[in-house]
């Protein structure tokens, strides 16, 4: 079963940017959405963003629409968020996701993906 392997978190000042990495661990992502959850401190993992197998189309939660950008590259079994413009609400941990079926749209549905990697720290410091 494919396992996701998330990396990139960090410690960042507000406005700065992150580039978080997802890399599928024995299998491949390639004909899976991929979706992007985060979980901040106290609270329920909520939807970030979510790019379909082909990488053509896009879903972004409000918050972080125009500020994330999520992209894959198939070759290297590697789907990125790059975070832009980081605010101190952006402070999570940030986990990553395949759609549960190949070729499916991309949702914001947490129960329509998994299994779920162990998750990267981002902070946000003001």
């Amino acid at each position: 079963q494919v396992q996701p392997v998330e990396s990139g978190g960090g410690l960042v000042q507000a406005g700065g940017s992150l580039n978080l990495s997802c890399v599928a661990s024995g299998g491949t992502f390639s004909r899976y959405t991929v979706a992007w959850f985060r979980q901040a401190p106290g609270k329920e993992r909520t939807f970030a963003a979510a790019i379909s197998w082909r990488g053509d189309r896009t879903l972004y939660a409000d918050s972080v629409k125009g500020r994330f950008t999520a992209s894959r590259d198939n070759a290297k079994n590697t789907v990125f968020l790059q975070m832009d413009s980081l605010k101190p609400e952006d402070t999570a941990v940030y986990y990553c996701a395949p759609g549960r079926f190949p070729f499916g749209v991309p949702t914001m549905r947490q129960h329509d993906f998994g299994p779920w990697g162990q998750g990267t720290q981002v902070t946000v410091t003001s």
